[in-house]
């Protein structure tokens, strides 16, 4: 019989007494902490309880709501008139409903929102529930905005934290509540619910137990997913570089080196090979090269930026040209990487380094003042709130990233997830997308820290007071042509904002926009239904234009979005040349760190 551990309060004392060592150590990145190691410790225990969401930061967006709230009566007496208005409407309505008047409706949802679509929804009574509960939702709407004086910020949190608990009490998630449910229980005797049970519980102790969901068994990296031959040729502490071999006789002279974001595993881009833009490239005669990052613990804590900068992008640009020869590359950057593939590109630059011949950007932002939906999780508070997480574990968990993200699609990925898996017994079908989505990784404390307060709170990117090797860095040094790629829906880096690259790039920007989201929007391999996309060029002397402006003016494309711009890479990858040399095999592709859990 093994041996128990030490109790939770003799191991967080543990902890405290192994953080103070650090923190007293001179070479240590958080010696600065040391006097708030007490206040750090309670904030991160705290954090449990709360779902690392600081309470002091709902505290103040909430006072801040009633506080003008009451300092506005016409706001007050407008809610109470809109008040009475809509109970008399669905008084109204529900007598008609109950005369079995079919498809009287006093309120339509919203376009996204499918939760009321079922003509089951039409019976009485839930016609008039669903019905009450659109209304509700509308009030609390108007209620949450509009008060004068209230914060930009302040005003998104209350209205969002406020949408939150309204879906979860909304009638589709509950039996009683929901006729699709009923009727789906009734023709199964019960047994969708019993099914629903068993897999809630094991969803449960995989959640406690951090075990890994067979179901995402079928979907295992290297064998059905991430299989494009290759190998991997460099090796160190943070990240491994994988060479692809070529797929054709003659390849382009320049190569494509990928910067993909450590906060997910590379292999988003070299999905099964039917959904691998890695495989698609090799077969259009490029020479691929790819950073798969090291899944950092807490013995990588004290990795910053400038980390990332040195032994991921520099290093991989430097073996990239020392094994094929090359004089240049195509950069490419997702995501997170994509944002320090710019800070690269800018310092590079700045030293008159030459060796970048292009750099593209998948969903990256440069500029973060309208960071989207996700600002709602940083301010001063909430990032000093996560950074006491962050200082106990070492690192940010994956699991505390992937609820924020949920939560900004929370009817798509909880509730109607909740409702068709738990209710309805109809599990969503396993995709290699998805199976990547949930194969998630962790950050550094310091890097996150620092990406955090630097990029997202301070914006110094955009503003040119980025410092790299202590030297500020500027986007508009950057004279090699740009390519950036934004998504219609998505959440994480809004297309508006990847737009504002234009803004800041003083060079040749070609921006492509694309329908679906952050992942699913750039993973669309030809073939793929129901996609399309604009693409316009603008050169570094035209004028300005803003991002709807574009998006009217722009005509639209059928199909997917990669032919067009792997033609628009061809045209900065050199003539077709014998393809060059492998780098010495340290082990095959997808490597080792991509394994990492």
């Amino acid at each position: 019989m093994s041996e128990a551990g030490p109790p939770p309060v003799l191991a967080q004392a543990e902890r405290l007494a192994s953080a103070w060592q650090g923190l007293l150590d001179g070479d240590s990145p958080e010696r600065e902490l040391a006097p708030a190691a007490w206040d750090m410790l309670l904030n991160a225990s705290l954090g449990r309880l709360t779902g690392f969401v600081s309470p002091a930061a709902l505290a103040l967006a909430y006072t801040d709501w009633l506080a003008h709230l009451a300092l506005s009566p016409a706001k007050r007496e407008e809610l109470v008139l809109k008040f009475w208005k809509k109970l008399t409407r669905w008084l109204w309505y529900a007598g008609q409903a109950m005369g079995q008047q079919a498809g009287l409706k006093t309120i339509d949802p919203l376009p996204q929102d499918k939760r009321f679509t079922d003509p089951a929804w039409e019976r009485w009574p839930f016609n008039i529930i669903s019905q009450g509960f659109l209304l509700e939702q509308q009030w609390w709407h108007c209620a949450t905005t509009g008060v004068r004086g209230m914060s930009a910020h302040h005003e998104h949190v209350v209205t969002f934290v406020t949408r939150q608990l309204l879906d979860m009490w909304a009638p589709s998630n509950f039996l009683l509540t929901n006729p699709v449910v009923q009727d789906a229980t009734w023709r199964a005797k019960g047994m969708n619910l019993l099914n629903g049970m068993q897999r809630a519980s094991a969803d449960w102790r995989r959640a406690v137990t951090g075990e890994r969901n067979p179901a995402w068994d079928q979907f295992k990296v290297g064998a059905a997913l991430a299989v494009t031959p290759g190998r991997v040729v460099y090796r160190n502490e943070l990240m491994e570089l994988i060479q692809y071999a070529p797929a054709t006789s003659t390849v382009h002279a320049v190569p494509v080196l990928f910067v993909p974001a450590w906060i997910m595993k590379y292999y988003i881009l070299d999905l099964t090979p039917e959904e691998s833009l890695v495989r698609y490239l090799v077969g259009q005669g490029h020479t691929v090269f790819m950073i798969s990052w090291k899944n950092p613990d807490a013995a990588q804590r004290g990795l910053g930026m400038d980390d990332y900068l040195r032994l991921g992008v520099r290093a991989a640009l430097d073996q990239t040209l020392r094994i094929t020869g090359a004089a240049q590359v195509n950069a490419v950057g997702y995501c997170l990487g994509g944002t320090l593939l710019a800070i690269a590109a800018a310092a590079l630059a700045r030293e008159h380094d030459r060796r970048l011949a292009s750099v593209t950007l998948f969903a990256a932002q440069t500029d973060f003042t309208e960071p989207g939906e996700l600002s709602l999780f940083i301010d001063d508070s909430q990032v000093s709130f996560l950074e006491a997480s962050m200082w106990d574990q070492g690192y940010l968990n994956p699991r505390q990233m992937a609820g924020a993200f949920q939560l900004l699609r929370s009817n798509d990925l909880i509730w109607s997830r909740r409702l068709n898996e738990y209710l309805l017994d109809q599990p969503e079908p396993r995709t290699g997308l998805m199976a990547w989505n949930a194969d998630a990784t962790r950050m550094p404390f310091r890097m996150h820290s620092e990406y955090l307060r630097q990029l997202f709170l301070d914006n110094e990117l955009a503003q040119g007071r980025y410092r790299v090797d202590g030297q500020p860095v500027a986007l508009t040094d950057i004279r090699v042509p740009m390519f950036a790629v934004g998504t219609v829906t998505d959440h994480v880096a809004p297309w508006r904002s990847v737009y504002k690259l234009l803004l800041l790039a003083d060079t040749e920007v070609t921006f492509l926009l694309t329908t679906g989201g952050h992942n699913a929007g750039v993973v669309s391999p030809p073939g793929h239904p129901r996609r399309s996309y604009q693409m316009a060029r603008h050169a570094a002397d035209a004028p300005y234009v803003d991002p709807d402006t574009w998006q009217s003016a722009t005509p639209h494309r059928k199909g997917s979005w990669w032919p067009a711009w792997e033609q628009w890479l061809a045209g900065h990858a050199g003539p077709k040349v014998a393809p060059p040399r492998q780098g010495k095999a340290l082990c095959p592709a997808p490597g080792t760190y991509v394994l990492e859990r």
